[in-house]
This record gives structure tokens, C-alpha cells and sequence, in this order.
């Protein structure tokens, strides 16, 4: 079998240009193997061939997405890869939605695509259907063990000329692509013998597996607003002007605590927007719109609460991945009850 020919994608950290300090770095491309893809050169020796890296930092990516999927794009037809891997990039939002970019891109030039991720990591959810996406562990701890996984699905690609079968079979996360097939039984039939088995306890396989929601249990309702201490908790990236804490605009991987208790309004002289999802203007000249702190002086001064915390919280839920934010949940909520706080209002965008 003729060796392939495959572009390897990397951040600027497993590119080792550098760490945060270098995520604005642009779109490079360097010869042959970098960091994990040397790894996977090994693991592919027989197989393919890495010919270039193209590096380019999560910032840039996630910031400047026009400039740098046009350069990447660039890289790309100048390449002339036969498949493109991006990654892995574990549970990195910045990095996973970097990599989804460059699937997506690599769909559009009809070149396919593999990327290590975790599941929970938002370029899977928002561009799974633009490559084969490898299960990884959520951090780089488990490197050693996300590498064989992606060599051994691109040694099934080849093997099966570029048609691996399902997710099942080739062991990859779902696309949420649906395909037309044939069963030797009706559906009405498969149905229930599925019913059948559940009720029995037996094994089976769900044709159509539904999503798993957390499920959780509502607190008991404040029984006299007048006496509480309200908090409030934004996705909606309303921060400071000049963004103190650097949240970033998408998969964000911090949130921030600010104070305002000195405020009975939020201006443009003193609040924006961090957040890149949505439209900014109305928020950067009026961040009440998000963070209603005029209306709770109104009702604190008429006596409808007791009291807005001297403090709100906030971050941006564009692209932010679930583990990252139940975690941030996790913190804030501990802070909050620790401040005395008995209410919250979440606002989002």
C-alpha cells in the first residue's frame, strides 16, 4: 500500500511555539512532523506520511477566524494533502474549536478530516459533521492513550478506502449524519423486540440513542424577598471596561468577579462586553441589557428585595465546554453561599 500524504494541525503549546504567550500567534506551516505528530508518525510508519504542520495560536484562531481559515485554507491547496488530522485537542474549548474550523474547512475542499477530542468539548457538538472526531480523555494526561486510537481508526480508513462504516464499527463519535438502510424486519417488528427486551432487563441497542440531560432539582422558593440578598451571574461576558481578567471572547476558560456595589447603572464609561456571539453594541452602551443592575436599584430602593450583592460574577458561554462550566458553576455557587447570598438571577445573552 503507497504511503498517504497527511497535514498535521496544531496550537501553538503541542506546536511548541509557546504557551499563552504565544496564542496570537498566526497561521505557520513547518516540514514534516511537530511534538504528538512524531508520535504518530511512529505509530503510522507503514501507513502515511506527515509532510507539513500547520501551527497557528488558539487566540488567533478563535479571535480572527476569518484571517486564519483563510491562511489555513491557503496551506491547504498548496498541500494537497490526502487527509487532514487535527489535534487532539482533549477538552482545550480554544484548541477543539480551532480544530473543528480546520475540518470544516477541509470539507470544503472536499480533503477528509480526522480530529482527536473529547466529547464534551464544543468543536465536537458544533463540527462533528465535518470529520471523523477520536474520542480522547479530557486533558493531555491521556495522550498516550488518544494516539494509538487515532492511528488505528486512520489504519481502518485506509484499510476500507476511505469508508469506515458507522461510528460503532470504526469506533469514532457519532457525525449526526443519517443514512438510509436496509433491515430484513419492519420497524414496527425491531420496536418491539427493543420493548421486550427492556422489560426483561436484556441487552439491546437503541436504533436512535437519546441525549443524557443533567437533572436538577429546583431550590426551595425564597419565602420573603424583602429580607434577601440577591446576586447576580452572567454568560453574557459583561465585564469592566478592558476586560481585566482577559475572559475570552469564545470557550471561555475563566470567569471574572467584579464589584458594584458603587453602581446604580451600568454605562458605556464603565462596562462592555467580552463575549463574541452576539451583536455588542447595545450591550457596550447599555450593559444593563445583560446585567439588569438598574432595575434591582430600583426594586432594592423600593424594598421589593433586601439587598443586591456588593459583587456579580461573570464569563462568556460562547462555546464554553460543559466541564469548564460546571466547574465555574461549582466555584461561584460555594462563593456566593459563603457571601451570605440567598438568590441568584443568571442572565445569559
Amino acid at each position: 500500500m503507497a504511503k498517504i500524504k497527511i497535514v498535521h494541525y496544531l496550537n501553538q503549546f503541542f506546536g511548541q511555539q509557546g504557551g499563552e504567550d504565544k496564542a496570537n500567534l498566526p497561521p505557520q506551516k513547518k516540514k514534516g512532523a511537530v511534538g504528538p505528530g512524531t508520535a504518530l508518525a511512529g505509530e503510522l510508519k507503514d501507513y502515511v506520511d506527515i509532510k507539513a504542520t500547520i501551527i497557528c495560536g488558539d487566540g488567533f484562531a478563535n479571535e480572527k477566524k476569518e484571517q486564519a481559515a483563510s491562511q489555513i485554507r491557503e496551506y491547504l491547496i498548496e498541500l494537497e494533502p490526502d487527509l487532514i488530522l487535527a489535534g487532539p485537542a482533549f477538552n482545550a474549548g480554544r484548541y477543539g474549536m480551532a480544530c473543528g474550523m480546520v475540518a470544516e474547512i477541509a470539507a470544503d475542499l472536499d480533503m477528509p478530516a480526522v480530529v482527536g477530542i473529547y466529547p464534551e468539548n464544543p468543536g465536537y457538538e458544533m463540527f462533528s459533521q465535518y470529520g471523523y472526531f477520536i474520542e480522547t480523555g479530557d486533558s493531555a494526561a491521556s495522550m498516550r492513550e488518544a494516539l494509538p486510537d487515532i492511528a488505528d481508526f486512520i489504519k481502518l480508513y485506509l484499510k476500507r478506502e476511505g469508508k469506515p462504516g458507522s461510528p460503532e464499527e470504526a469506533n469514532y463519535l457519532p457525525r449526526g449524519i443519517r443514512k438510509n438502510t436496509f433491515a430484513d424486519e419492519r420497524g414496527a417488528k425491531r420496536a418491539v423486540k427493543m420493548l421486550m427486551a427492556k422489560i426483561k432487563g436484556a441487552d439491546y441497542d437503541s436504533e436512535y440513542p437519546m441525549p443524557t440531560f443533567d437533572r436538577v432539582e429546583p431550590a426551595p422558593a425564597i419565602e420573603d424577598l424583602s429580607q434577601a440578598k440577591i446576586a447576580l451571574v452572567t454568560s453574557g461576558g459583561i465585564v469592566p471596561n478592558g476586560n481585566p481578567d482577559r475572559i475570552e471572547s469564545s470557550s471561555a476558560s475563566k470567569y471574572g468577579k467584579y464589584k458594584i456595589a458603587d453602581f446604580a447603572d451600568l454605562t458605556e464609561d464603565s462596562h462592555e462586553t467580552a463575549h463574541g456571539g452576539y451583536d455588542p453594541v447595545f450591550a457596550n452602551e447599555d450593559a444593563d441589557c445583560v446585567l439588569p443592575v438598574d432595575v434591582l436599584r430600583d426594586l432594592e430602593e423600593e424594598g421589593r428585595i433586601g439587598k443586591l450583592h456588593e459583587y456579580y460574577y461573570s464569563t462568556v458561554g460562547n462555546g464554553t465546554s460543559v466541564a469548564n462550566a460546571k466547574v465555574f458553576a461549582r466555584e461561584i455557587a460555594q462563593k456566593l453561599l459563603s457571601e451570605g447570598v440567598q438568590a441568584v438571577i443568571l442572565t445569559s445573552t
